[in-house]
C-alpha cells in the first residue's frame, strides 16, 4: 500500500506541480516575485514529492477510516491539505514580498486544493483495493 500510494502520489503531483509552476502559471509566478532562483533546481522539486508521498501513504490510512470515500476525502483534503496551505501558501505570503497577495492566495490554494482533492481519491482507491485484496 505504501510503495503503491507514493508511487501514485508522484505519478500525480510531480508531473501537475512542474506543468502548474513551471509551465502555465510560470510568467505569474514570477511577476508575483515567489521564484527567486533564475532556475529552479527540477531534482529538489522531485525528492520532495518522493517523500510527501512517503509520508502522505502512511498517514491516510490513519486519519481517514471511515468506509466513505467522500468523507475520508474531505477529511484528506481538510488535515493535510490545510496542514499544507498553512506551511506553504500562508508561511510563504510571510516571507516573501509576494504582490499582489490575492492572486499568490488564489493560485496557489486552487492548485493545492487539485493536488489534494486527486491524491485523496488516489489513496482512497489504493487503501479500498489493499483492504479487498487482504480479506480475500
Amino acid at each position: 500500500m505504501l510503495l503503491r500510494g507514493t508511487i501514485g502520489y508522484l505519478l500525480i503531483v510531480f508531473p501537475l506541480a512542474y506543468v502548474w509552476h513551471l509551465v502555465a502559471f510560470e510568467s505569474t509566478y514570477r511577476e508575483l516575485g515567489y521564484f527567486s532562483r533564475e532556475e529552479p533546481i527540477v531534482a529538489f522539486g522531485f525528492v520532495s514529492v518522493v517523500l510527501q508521498g512517503v509520508l502522505l501513504s502512511f498517514l491516510y490510512p490513519l486519519i481517514c477510516r471511515t468506509s466513505s470515500v467522500l468523507a475520508n476525502l474531505f477529511l484528506f483534503v481538510l488535515v493535510m491539505g490545510g496542514y499544507h496551505w498553512t506551511v506553504h501558501v500562508l508561511a510563504e505570503a510571510a516571507k516573501h514580498p509576494i504582490e499582489p497577495l490575492s492572486t499568490w492566495f488564489a493560485l496557489e490554494s486552487a492548485y493545492l486544493l487539485i493536488q489534494f482533492a486527486s491524491t485523496g481519491l488516489l489513496f482512497a482507491v489504493v487503501h479500498r483495493s489493499t483492504t479487498v485484496a487482504s480479506s480475500s
